[in-house]
């Protein structure tokens, strides 16, 4: 059966020193505002001039991957899907076709398109001393559980990893948990709020009861006041006059572009897309914030991946690429690095050849380390009798390290205490749960 005709908008003109004001005069000059029930949408062709970049519509129901993406601007009639340079991105509101126009909604330019294609451009972008990495999950809450272990050991270990290459380039960096405890939704956004010039990124791993061979990544940032979230079918009256919205919003849409590109560009996971919800941490936070999904637990290949500590490091080194990114945007002035662009530097030969003789030499170096192993073992052998004798010695100090455990079983650092205070870390009740994904949007939404 023959395809359908793909549509396209191909501009090559360049607006220089422009930035994105609806105002009257703007709309006169530089956007065609035409209303839709009322509502505001630009054309695609608008947008194509605007920012200098080819757009592409393809047919209802077309699906669109990033690895077939041809232009920078992808957009699909009558859907909310769309690909922005490279990256799935989900729109606010479908898009519309209207007397041979394609039409996008001008929230959409404003709260997706613009800051994704010109982050750098945001206001205030970048301005981070302070990353708070919260573990999703954690004590009583497992969050989902796979054959292979639970969400909450996994993030735990992730931030773990992620804190000190982080503290490397220069961060200062809050952990929400140190350990395996409960942290309150509320507390979690409070730690944020209270650090100075920070950022908030929460780690987690997904899950589904629909669809076993579920898989890939995504990531959230706070829901625009008037818009439904991504899950969300249509858009409700408490969406339009309820829902509160962030003043931060472009810096966390900014953010979420310079980590979700770099985890696609080194991992090459399925692309799930930059997406929005009203999450309680991403709803209570006051600064730039991000919700990460690390891939599906639910999925057999998957949560083995996601349960080998050498991918875990890769997904956090990955995440730290892309915080470093968002802080270099002020100071570069340029979008940061793209998915295309991670996968061609992968693809270097040089970095292949390299990693070729160093896997010689230590193949090498590994032969002549397991002779010296062996004749250690036989000094071991003799060893074992004496640690036998040792063994009981330390079953009396174990037990005194579970009553120390005991004392520091919040194992907040200091600089946790002095941001909320003591008693946000009061003993949580410790019951069971299910292992189907406990909800992170547990609180009312209050406008």
């Amino acid at each position: 059966m023959p395809l359908p005709v793909k549509r396209w908008f191909v501009f090559s003109f360049v607006f220089a020193s422009v930035t994105i004001r609806f105002s009257t005069a703007a709309a006169a000059v530089g956007w065609e505002v035409i209303k839709v029930n009322g509502h505001d949408y630009l054309t695609v062709d608008n947008i194509s001039k605007f920012y200098g970049l080819p757009a592409e519509v393809v047919p209802s129901g077309a699906k669109i991957q990033t690895e077939t993406a041809n232009q920078p601007l992808e957009f699909v009639s009558g859907s909310r899907e769309a690909m922005i340079n490279g990256a799935r991105s989900w729109l606010c509101f479908p898009v519309l076709e209207q007397n041979g126009k394609t039409l996008v909604s001008r929230t959409d330019v404003a709260k997706t398109i613009e800051p994704l294609v010109r982050p750098h451009r945001v206001a205030n972008v970048g301005k981070v001393q302070t990353v708070v990495l919260d573990p999703g999950h954690g004590g009583h809450d497992k969050g989902q559980v796979s054959r292979y272990g639970a969400e909450k050991d996994f993030a735990l270990d992730v931030a773990r990893k992620l804190r000190p290459i982080l503290q490397a380039k220069g961060f200062k960096v809050i952990m929400t948990r140190e350990g395996d405890y409960f942290v309150p939704l509320e507390v979690r956004a409070k730690i944020a709020n209270s650090a100075r010039n920070s950022i908030f990124v929460s780690i987690h791993f997904n899950a589904t009861n629909d669809d076993p061979n579920a898989t890939g990544f995504e990531i959230f940032s706070f829901t625009p006041r008037g818009a439904p979230s991504t899950a969300d079918g249509t858009v409700t009256a408490s969406s339009v006059y309820m829902q509160p919205g962030s003043s931060v919003d472009a810096q966390s849409m900014a953010l979420s572009a310079c980590i979700y590109h770099s985890l696609l560009g080194q991992l090459r996971e399925y692309d799930r897309g930059i997406k929005r919800a009203r999450f309680a941490v991403l709803r209570l936070t006051k600064v730039p914030a991000v919700l990460i999904e690390g891939g599906f637990l639910t999925e057999r290949g998957e949560s083995k991946l996601i349960s080998n500590k050498d991918w875990r490091a890769k997904f956090a080194g990955a995440i730290g690429v892309g915080i470093e990114n968002y802080q270099a945007l002020p100071i570069k002035k340029q979008p940061p690095m793209l998915v295309a662009d991670y996968r061609r530097q992968a693809k270097s030969p040089a970095i292949d050849t390299a990693a070729q003789e160093g896997n010689v030499n230590d193949a090498e170096g590994n032969s002549k380390q397991a002779a010296a192993n062996v004749k250690e073992a036989a000094a071991n052998a003799k060893q074992a009798g004496a640690t036998a004798k040792q063994a009981a010695g330390n079953a009396k100090q174990a037990k005194a390290n579970v009553n120390e455990a005991a004392a520091n079983v919040k194992e907040a650092d200091a600089s946790l205490l002095e941001l909320v205070g003591r008693s946000a870390f009061l003993s949580q009740p410790q019951t069971s749960t299910p292992a189907k994904k406990t909800s992170i949007e547990s609180a009312p939404i209050i406008p």
